[in-house]
C-alpha cells in the first residue's frame, strides 16, 4: 500500500505536513532534514524541487531554491537523495513538489518511474493543468501508484472540486489564500468561509491546508477547518534562524506553532 494511504488509514485529523526544499540550505541537507522531521514527528514531508521561476512561491521559497540551485542541486541529484533517505526512513510518505517545466525536462514517465524507485508516494505539481494531468498523467499516476495532488483556491469552482476529487487520489491541496506562500497572522472571515464551504462538499478524499500557517492561531485553524496542515516558508525561516541544522529548525517549529513531540 501507498505510504501515503496507510498514514492517511491510521490518521485523519491534526496531520502536520512539512515543505522544505531540497539542496538548501546546503547541497547535502536534504538527507538529514528529511531524517529530523521523522524524529520529530512530523507526519508527511514535501520534498521542494527548486526551479528558477517559482510563481506559487512566496519571496522566502523563491530564495531558498534560488540558493539550491546554485549550490548545484538538480532533479537527479534529488532523486539520488530521496533515494538514500528513504533507506533511513521506512514509514514517512514522500511527496515531491515542483513545477512542471524541470519534470517536461527530466521525461515524464522517466520521472515517474524513478520517483517510484526512489520511494516517492506522491507529486505536487501546481503548474499542472486539470486538462493536461486528465489526457497525460493520471495513467501514469495510476501505472506507478504516485498520486498527483491537485491545488484548490478559493476561486476553484465546485464542479471542478468534484472533477479533482473523482479523477485524483491522495488528498486536496487546500490553498488558503489567492496569493503567493508566506506566513501570515490570522485567517480572514472570508478563508473561513471557503474552509467551510469546502467542508460541506460529499467529497472522498482528505483536505490539508497550506499557505500562511505560522503561528498556534493558523495552525489550530487549519487542522479544525481540514485533516492538517502544510508549512513551508516558516519551516525554511526556522533553518534560517538555527544556522541551518535541522533538529534545532524542527523543535523551533514545533514550539512556534503549539505542538509538542
Amino acid at each position: 500500500m501507498n505510504r501515503l494511504n496507510k498514514l492517511f488509514e491510521n490518521k485523519d485529523k491534526n496531520i502536520l505536513s512539512i515543505f522544505f526544499t531540497a539542496g538548501y540550505p546546503t547541497l547535502e541537507s536534504t538527507v538529514p532534514i528529511i531524517e529530523a522531521l521523522e524524529k520529530g514527528g512530523i507526519d508527511l514531508v514535501e520534498i521542494g524541487i527548486p526551479f528558477s521561476d517559482p510563481m506559487a512561491d512566496g519571496p522566502v521559497i523563491q530564495a531558498s531554491s534560488s540558493k539550491s540551485l546554485n549550490n548545484g542541486m538538480t532533479l537527479k541529484k534529488l532523486l539520488s537523495q530521496v533515494s538514500e533517505a528513504r533507506e533511513k526512513v521506512k514509514e514517512m510518505p514522500f511527496v515531491l513538489m515542483g513545477y512542471l517545466n524541470p519534470v517536461m525536462k527530466y521525461g515524464v514517465e522517466k520521472f515517474f518511474k524513478d520517483a517510484q524507485h526512489a520511494g516517492v508516494d506522491a507529486l505536487i505539481i501546481p503548474d499542472l493543468p486539470f486538462d493536461d494531468y486528465m489526457a497525460e498523467y493520471k495513467e501514469l499516476s495510476r501505472k506507478y501508484d504516485i498520486p498527483v495532488i491537485m491545488l484548490i483556491t478559493l476561486e476553484t469552482s465546485e464542479e471542478r472540486i468534484h472533477l479533482i476529487d473523482d479523477n485524483c487520489d491522495g488528498f486536496i491541496y487546500m490553498v488558503s489564500s489567492a496569493s503567493t506562500t508566506g506566513a501570515k497572522d490570522r485567517y480572514s472571515e472570508e478563508q473561513l468561509e471557503y474552509f467551510h464551504r469546502i467542508n460541506e462538499m460529499p467529497l472522498k478524499h482528505l483536505r490539508l491546508i497550506g499557505f500562511g500557517i505560522s503561528n498556534p492561531s493558523t495552525f489550530s485553524q487549519a487542522c479544525f477547518n481540514s485533516s492538517g496542515a502544510i508549512i513551508g516558508s516558516h519551516f525554511i525561516k526556522c533553518l534560517d534562524r538555527n544556522g541551518g541544522e535541522p533538529e534545532k529548525a524542527v523543535k523551533d517549529l514545533l514550539k512556534s506553532i503549539g505542538k509538542t513531540h
